[in-house]
């Protein structure tokens, strides 16, 4: 079995803080045995796979049921967009593991972006969100595609107003959060919903987890020994049980960036060309690839690895050219296949 030190050991501090906090908000007494805690705002666990750590959540928007199930029908609802017609469900589907399989992210009048819209799966351990990781919490993030000309389009504070005249809305967001629909409330219960979108149960982990060593192929196994070892090099990125040290990186896709990724969020010209090391789980299930889409298939992907991408001056050290086989580039690819979630 391969052994990784980063995420496979249990996060202590974060969950017993979690554990300090649901004792204090649902085992409290209340004088008044009308104001116990109903069901729907009881503090529930994560559903945390086998392995990996307890996320870190703010002590402000501990998940409940009601805040879930409220940020679940706001994330599916296109009332957050200018003209009703695109949610955050457009570029997140869950059949598409919360990506959406397109080279860059649609939105209202079929404007096109200028990313790949990224899975939502483990968004929750995420410690900065986007490909230049210009924001650093989810409740922050929800503001950003709502801010943007071509994906939502729509000010905030009006679709507050619209929140406050529906005929469920203002309900639902008292039980969750007892106040009225606000920008607070609005981005804390997507954040909340966004939270549960945890995966951990592939072939691969059943394999590493369970030790149950015919859940990979002999392939596979090959393609593993490969992937962690020094001539695959991919573990010096994507790395422990999400398969990402989220660090900002080159990768040698062009000479010139029309984005410049972290640069952006940075100002600095050592970072043009950087973007976030993604997850590789469910990899297979969320092409294309890259920030901008480019590369089509898995296949592309192993073989811009193999030649070493073109010599950028900002490109990771770490890129060189693999010159892999045949057979080590099919067998690093039914590799990453294990990786998706049953």
């Amino acid at each position: 079995m391969i052994k990784h030190r980063s995420i496979y050991v249990l996060h202590n501090k974060g969950f017993l803080f979690f554990l300090c906090c649901v004792m204090l908000f649902s085992c409290r007494k209340s004088e008044d045995p009308t104001d116990e805690i109903s069901e729907g705002n009881k503090i529930v666990a994560l559903p945390v796979p086998k392995g990996f750590l307890y996320p870190e959540v703010p002590v402000d928007n501990l998940p409940t049921k009601n805040r879930i199930e409220l940020g679940k029908m706001l994330f599916f609802d296109p009332i957050l967009s200018r003209d009703s017609s695109v949610s955050c469900s457009s570029c997140h589907l869950p059949d598409k593991f919360f990506s959406d399989n397109l080279k860059v992210s649609i939105g209202i009048d079929g404007r096109k972006g200028t990313r790949n819209a990224p899975s939502l799966i483990n968004v929750v351990y995420q410690p900065n969100l986007f490909w230049d990781g210009g924001n650093p919490t989810l409740e922050q993030q929800v503001i950003a595609p709502i801010d943007n000309h071509d994906e939502l389009d729509f000010d905030v504070n009006a679709i507050v107003e619209k929140l406050k005249r529906h005929p469920l809305y203002p309900n639902l967001f008292q039980q969750a959060y007892n106040q009225d629909p606000n920008v607070y409330t609005l981005t804390r219960a997507i954040a909340c919903f966004e939270r549960t979108l945890i995966g951990g149960t592939s072939r691969y982990d059943d394999y590493t987890q369970n030790n149950n060593k015919s859940a990979l192929t002999e392939s596979e196994v090959r393609g593993m020994a490969l992937f962690f070892s020094e001539e695959g090099e991919c573990f010096h990125c994507h790395q422990g049980a999400l398969f990402t040290d989220y660090s900002f990186r080159n990768n040698g896709l062009y000479m010139q960036y029309a984005d410049s990724g972290r640069a952006r969020i940075t100002q600095e010209l050592s970072d043009i060309g950087k973007f976030k090391v993604p997850s590789l789980r469910n990899i297979e299930m969320t092409a294309p690839y890259m920030h901008d889409g480019s590369l089509n298939t898995l296949e592309d992907v192993i073989n811009h690895y193999s030649t070493g991408g073109v010599k950028h001056p900002n490109k990771s050290p770490i890129i060189q050219p693999l010159n892999l086989s045949a057979q080590q580039k099919e067998d690093l690819i039914h590799f990453l296949k294990s990786l998706t979630d049953k």
